[in-house]
């Protein structure tokens, strides 16, 4: 669902905004102010009204947010990420990059161990059928299967090595979706503040004045569809008229065909005498 931009209220903070709403809305019976949803305007219908006027409800709320922001944006500053909470390029990069390479050897090793393997050992034994078989082939048979005892080898430490990034890579992703981005208690203090001004000061008053009266929501509430309320869209013939305020339209002429006889002769009921 589309939601209308409020100037003052960055997008990485709206689907916080939504969050909000929908909880106000799931809990709307537990409120006698609003013990009226489901009966003049459903939840759906709430919401898409909500959602129309973001920036009017909002709004109430703007100086806990703007102080929100602040804190927020002078603790990422200090942490060296970006405006998106992302990690700031340099050292840590680096070591990324490095452990990137590591993974690369690791899983390519097995698949590098085991082709040598399957080389050596098949011309190997191709030898050894030979007779008299050369003097290499044991030689080649040896390297075939050393090859293949650093295949298991490889393989082995390449699924441990999956498996505990897997496990720190899952761990840290569930805290994130749980928690979301940590900040210290002040940061945590001033977004407490702004989610509290805004339901209180926007999103119930809101709710309320919307069941109230629904037919006199504010000009950003989305409008109730009735006949009255929808705009003529369109051209409408303009109606000439004459100046002396005569009828607008004259009669049409008619026509009839003329009917031509000639000068001495009407027909056969007019034969000369």
């Amino acid at each position: 669902m589309h939601m209308n931009s409020a100037p003052h209220l960055l997008t990485e903070d709206r689907p916080e905004y939504e969050r909000i709403l929908d909880d106000a809305l799931r809990h709307a019976h537990e409120r006698p102010d609003l013990a009226a949803v489901g009966e003049r305007l459903n939840p759906v219908q709430l919401r898409t009204m909500a959602m129309a006027a973001t920036a009017l409800i909002t709004a109430a709320a703007a100086t806990e947010y703007e102080h929100y922001v602040k804190a927020r944006e002078e603790i990422r500053a200090a942490a060296g990420t970006d405006e998106d909470g992302e990690p700031d390029t340099g050292a840590h990069g680096a070591r990324q990059s490095g452990a990137g390479v590591g993974v690369v050897i690791t899983v390519l090793a097995p698949v590098l161990a085991g082709t040598a393997a399957v080389i050596f050992l098949l011309i190997g034994y191709i030898l050894k059928a030979l007779d008299p078989p050369p003097a290499f082939a044991r030689t080649m048979v040896g390297a075939g299967w050393f090859f293949a005892a650093a295949t298991a080898a490889a393989i082995l430490v390449a699924a441990v090595g999956l498996l505990v990034t897997a496990l720190r890579n899952g761990s840290t992703s569930v805290a994130a979706e749980e928690h979301g981005e940590e900040f210290p208690e002040d940061v945590a203090r001033a977004r407490e503040a702004w989610r509290h001004a805004l339901l209180e000061r926007g999103i119930l008053p809101f709710l309320r004045d919307a069941l109230a009266d629904p037919g006199a929501a504010p000009a950003a509430r989305i409008p109730l569809r009735s006949p009255n309320r929808i705009p003529k869209i369109g051209y409408s013939r303009p109606d000439f008229t004459s100046p002396d305020g005569g009828p607008a339209a004259a009669p049409r002429p008619t026509f009839t065909s003329p009917d031509f006889t000639s000068p001495d002769f009407g027909g056969p009921e007019h034969e000369l005498e």
